[in-house]
């Protein structure tokens, strides 16, 4: 687990602990990467791109097990798009199309389930859904990040993709929307960013937990902090289609409830909860290590 969830999110560790699972902060002293990435900076709040370099070599050592790669892998981008074939279905009940598609973009494969059925209608039948890609500004791999053969973990173990990256060493700031704390996005949803097909927009941490508590004092349902930034996004696009005098029909993917959140929502209503500006000379940094291909 991620220390930076690990730490701002005991719930979930607990939970899976009730179930019988062992929980190990990532960078761990259990493998050798993370023993190294501890000796080098013994401080580290840990990523996704470290945890898949950790779990790869865990899994490589062992006989009695496998690991399968997810989230920036095509094929678990495709995998997803049940989600989008579903909304489909749902918005034909509800006798709507929508104009507006909108998805929090962490690795990619949420994004993409909903949204890649969508714009398949696009290519195939002539549709204009237009299609929003949202970012944490801490870690906005296609609002920021070039477009390159790049690894997708910090420990380069994991295959060689071309992707919108800020460098596999880049650590994200620790905010509590884990799930998006990544430094690249996958090969399709990268492809179509650069081609044009969608959009992308980044979102401090403060604008999307506002907007989270609007949703839940609104709907009753408290998402976590991971769609809380396609939910500002949607906020955004509502009042720029008020403001137009426009009806436009907006379709989000609430992926997730902030149940195991509230340390945050609580962080956040304090007034302590704190934005994280761009890291410039980090990501350049990172950048000057970008495989040579």
């Amino acid at each position: 687990m991620v220390r930076a969830s690990y730490d701002q999110k005991p719930y979930r560790r607990i939970l899976m602990e009730t179930y019988g699972a062992e929980v190990v902060a990532s960078p761990s002293p259990t493998t050798n990467y993370g023993r190294k990435v501890l000796a080098e900076t013994p401080e580290n709040p840990g990523s996704l791109g470290i945890a898949i370099s950790e779990a790869v070599e865990d899994a490589a050592t062992r006989d009695d097990t496998k690991y399968s790669l997810g989230s920036v892998l095509n094929h678990v981008l495709l995998h997803q798009t049940v989600i989008g074939q579903e909304a489909i279905e749902q918005m034909a009940m509800a006798g709507e199309s929508p104009d507006i598609i909108i998805g929090c973009t962490g690795g990619g494969s949420n994004f993409a389930g909903l949204t890649f059925p969508f714009l398949g209608r696009n290519f195939r039948e002539g549709a204009s859904h237009r299609v929003i890609a949202v970012e944490p500004e801490a870690a906005p791999s296609m609002t920021r990040g070039v477009y390159t053969y790049d690894f997708g973990d910090t420990g380069k173990l994991a295959p060689l993709v071309k992707m919108h990256t800020l460098g596999s060493d880049f650590i994200p700031e620790p905010i509590h929307a884990g799930g998006l704390r990544y430094h690249g996005m996958a090969p399709l949803v990268s492809l179509l960013k650069e081609n044009g097909y969608i959009e992308a927009r980044s979102v401090h941490q403060l604008a999307s937990f506002e907007a989270g508590v609007a949703f839940a004092r609104a709907e009753g349902i408290l998402p976590a902090p991971e769609p809380t930034h396609a939910i500002r996004v949607a906020i955004d696009e509502a009042i720029a289609a008020r403001e137009a005098g426009e009806q436009r029909v907006i379709l989000f993917n609430l992926c997730g409830h902030g149940h195991f959140d509230l340390s945050a929502y609580e962080r956040y209503l304090a007034g302590t909860l704190e934005d994280f500006e761009y890291p410039r000379e980090r990501v350049e940094a990172a950048l000057a290590g970008l495989p040579q291909v």
